[in-house]
């Protein structure tokens, strides 16, 4: 097997350590950690995130109870749940923190979905599951953490099936953004490049899948790393309790250089939809 990238490794390291599970389970979102889509600008991070969840998910209308899907990077399952009971299908959270999937492995537990939510330790750069096997494949804001990402795509392709469709979002970089301004955000979350729309449009296109749709919602990334900062600011003294002074410190650093890279129009984000050409 090919050695996963060292973005990955560092990956796990790093949302399996106490600090980041407590930060992500109680500021980002708790269930959903990825961007939000916010009606208004300033609701809270978790119906913004489950928002998000519901935007993608209608447009998979027509998704059967049969249907298998997998979710790459699935954090603590939330959307994996929410497919389950909205279509019935079976879905795979395929995850490489043990932290957070001891926590989806509880919820869905709890909300008696372990029949239709199966939670599987590992990473997208090496997908454990035969060719052809699901009829979608679905990721939020995750991808971003490979250091191969033509990779991740390869096995994107590799395991759906002719004709499914791919439903993902990602933290990105503008297409015309120019070389070495998003250092300080590449930096903090010690990765060397992002994605952007053209990237995927081009190497999906490659690979035989269409585009369908792509809706770009930056501004809600922008919003997001707002809201977040907002909140961990306001749960400050709380939030250095769980994780310690030197984490919460650096996340509002990171955070702000989000924001600042979205009002400088080098940040992109939003839903992208594509079908297996088969």
């Amino acid at each position: 097997m090919t050695t996963r990238s060292e973005a990955v490794d560092r990956a796990e390291s790093y949302y399996d350590s106490k600090a980041a599970d407590e930060f992500y389970k109680t500021i980002w979102g708790g269930e959903d950690i990825h961007i939000g889509v916010y009606e208004p600008l300033d609701e809270a991070i978790a119906p913004a995130s489950r928002r998000t969840v519901e935007r993608m998910a209608d447009r998979l209308e027509g998704l059967s109870a049969n249907a298998k899907v997998l979710d790459l990077g699935a954090g603590y399952g939330g959307s994996g749940r929410y497919l389950a009971q909205r279509y019935g299908c079976h879905v795979s959270c395929l995850n490489l923190s043990e932290t957070q999937n001891d926590l989806n492995r509880k919820l869905t537990a709890e909300q008696g979905l372990s029949d239709r939510v199966s939670v599987v330790y590992g990473d997208f750069e090496h997908v454990p599951d035969p060719d052809s096997t699901f009829d979608v494949v679905w990721s939020q804001d995750a991808i971003l953490h490979s250091g191969d990402r033509p990779r991740v795509l390869d096995e994107i392709v590799r395991v759906l099936k002719p004709g499914g469709e791919i439903v993902i979002t990602d933290p990105m970089q503008s297409d015309d953004c120019p070389d070495g301004v998003l250092q300080p955000v590449l930096d903090r979350i010690q990765l060397s490049t992002l994605g952007s729309f053209g990237f995927y449009r081009e190497e999906f296109a490659k690979r035989g899948v269409d585009e369908i749709s792509i809706k770009d919602l930056t501004h809600q990334l922008r919003n997001h790393y707002f809201r977040v900062r907002q909140e961990l600011m306001r749960n400050y003294d709380e939030a250095i309790g769980k994780s310690g002074q030197e984490y919460v410190d650096n996340m509002l650093k990171g955070l702000q250089h989000w924001v600042d890279g979205a009002d400088k129009g080098r940040l992109a984000w939003g839903i992208m939809h594509f079908r297996h050409r088969g």
